[in-house]
């Protein structure tokens, strides 16, 4: 076993908040800093470009989780998230939007003092960098170069100007998350290639002295010494490497990642802890409670005209909505320039969709251990439309998004409607298709979440209730999901993070330690 020894901050996960996290504590020299990722350092060729991103689902840069088998479609369905440097920032579909302001006011309402979109704003605004926008709401000296297409594809187009003809209005700046209707979004595309979290964030600033990378290393427990988080054990070509933290360990794993990472260190829900025999050390009932995603369904239109291959990631254009069901946003409709549906249908060799999702889902599911054997994955229930709620919303979605596909403006590309079909009108054929078509938009969020009550995982400045020297910053910490692609939401998380934890440091006055043993294998310089 190896040791290693001296950090400040440890961060596990070096995906869109590990990649922020690491980056800006490590602005501090007198501190040093280790980011550890499961996944491989290096970049598979797809990653860059952005119409390959749906080929990296199921590809090694995806953790390829799968869910339980869901109780109301009787169906599991593939649970994609990142793996390797980069994380979820590396295989996501590249849609930059934050949500509507309501989606953070709601996390106020709901205990999580100071997380508002106001409180935000500044660390939104920090993220990014942006021209031709409102500079007080909009960021313009931030490390993610974020802008709509340059060239948006003629379908995109076509799909706003629908948008806007069935009655929605036109948004100038979706992504700023003021305003409801149609647009063009932002996407991380740069010069025609993806940019990841990794990519703005920590690929510049790898030749800090302390900062340290490690690749290929799985976490596998947390160090406790009773109600103390001390450090890390990772596992690394066979090596068990155990690594001590002066200072904070800081968990980025994700809505998945972290919560398992928890429970497989004692802390979580005490009853479930004790059935899969591991030791509890702090009985926290809300680890892996909470789940949240975004459920989704589509129209899928045969082309009428050969459609031109996309330049950017298929998805320039969306569309945001409140339906008569809620007083808030509360539907999302994604202009998608190829057949975008359920692997489980039949759709077009050649065409394209737009893809309804439900942005505020009723039904909550949860992350529980199958084993307290680290490498068994965990058992992911998302419990997609068990909230009949959930399904009339999603039906509503379908019939306004096919006014907009039915609208004059993309005539030119309408061949016919194949998904769900022209003869499915009908609310009960409409809520059959939705349980038959469903797919996930995996935008996995709430497991450990903010707030002070007895299900709460994190305060509101992060840290684990009744445990010292741990953290958490990542879509986890949600307590409710965005009404958006979540993305751009987890690095203003991250970016609250890494301030909170530079102005509150927890050993008190900042000292120089001795440098540390480098970990063994692979360290990223």
């Amino acid at each position: 076993m190896a040791c290693v020894i001296g950090y400040d901050y440890v961060v596990v996960g070096a995906g869109t908040a590990g990649s922020v996290l690491a980056a800006r504590l490590s602005q501090d020299a007198a501190v040093r800093v280790l980011l550890i990722e499961a996944g491989s350092a290096e970049i598979e060729a797809p990653v860059r470009t952005p119409r390959a991103w749906v080929s990296l689902m199921g590809s090694s840069a995806d953790w390829n989780d799968v869910s339980v088998t869901q109780a109301a479609t009787g169906v599991s369905y593939p649970l994609p998230r990142g793996r390797g440097i980069g994380g979820s920032s590396s295989i996501n579909g590249m849609v930059f939007l934050r949500g509507h302001h309501s989606s953070y006011d709601a996390w106020g309402q709901a205990g999580a003092r100071g997380w508002g979109f106001a409180d935000l704003l500044p660390f939104f605004r920090r993220s990014e960098s942006t021209q031709g926008r409102d500079p007080s709401v909009r960021g313009v000296h931030g490390p993610m170069r974020v802008a709509p297409a340059s060239r948006p594809h003629p379908v995109s187009v076509a799909g706003v100007e629908a948008a806007v003809e069935a009655g929605h209005a036109r948004a100038a700046d979706p992504a700023g998350g003021l305003q409801e209707g149609a647009g063009l979004h932002d996407l991380t595309i740069v010069a025609g290639r993806r940019q990841s979290a990794a990519d703005a964030y920590l690929r510049p600033v790898l030749c800090r002295s302390n900062l340290d990378v490690v690749t290929d290393a799985f976490v596998h427990r947390l160090r406790m010494v009773g109600d103390r988080c001390v450090g890390v054990c990772y596992s690394l070509g066979g090596e068990e490497v155990t690594v001590d933290c002066s200072g904070e360990v800081v968990l980025a794993a994700g809505a998945i990642g972290s919560p398992h990472l928890l429970m497989l260190s004692g802390i979580g829900p005490s009853e479930h802890l004790r059935d899969v025999g591991v030791d509890v050390v702090v009985d926290l009932p809300g680890v892996g409670a909470n789940f949240q995603d975004h459920p989704q369904t589509s129209i899928v239109y045969s082309a009428a005209a050969p459609i031109p291959v996309s330049r950017n990631n298929h998805g320039e254009a969306s569309v945001l909505w409140r339906s008569e069901l809620t007083g808030w946003p509360d539907l999302q409709a994604l202009f998608v320039t190829l057949p975008y549906h359920s692997p489980a249908l039949h759709g077009p060799a050649e065409g394209y969709s737009i893809a309804v999702s439900l942005m505020t889902p009723r039904s909550r599911g949860w992350v529980r251990l199958a084993s307290r054997e680290p490498d068994v994955a965990p058992l992911v229930n998302p419990n997609y439309l068990r909230d009949s709620r959930d399904v009339e919303a999603l039906v509503l979605g379908l019939q306004r998004a096919r006014e907009i596909g039915e609208a004059r403006a993309l005539s030119a590309w309408r061949g016919s409607e194949v998904l769900p079909g022209p003869g499915l009108r009908d609310a009960s054929a409409l809520r059959k298709h939705v349980h038959e078509s469903l797919t996930t938009y995996f935008h996995y969020a709430g497991t450990c979440r903010i707030g002070s009550d007895e299900e709460a995982v994190v305060d509101d400045h992060l840290r684990v209730h009744a445990v010292h020297g741990l953290r958490v910053a990542d879509a986890s910490v949600m307590p409710s999901i965005v009404s958006a692609n979540t993305n751009a939401a987890v690095l203003a998380i991250a970016e609250r993070a890494a301030d909170l934890m530079s102005q509150n440091p927890p050993y008190g006055s900042q000292r120089r330690l001795p440098h540390p043993q480098r970990p063994p294998f692979r360290v990223i310089r």
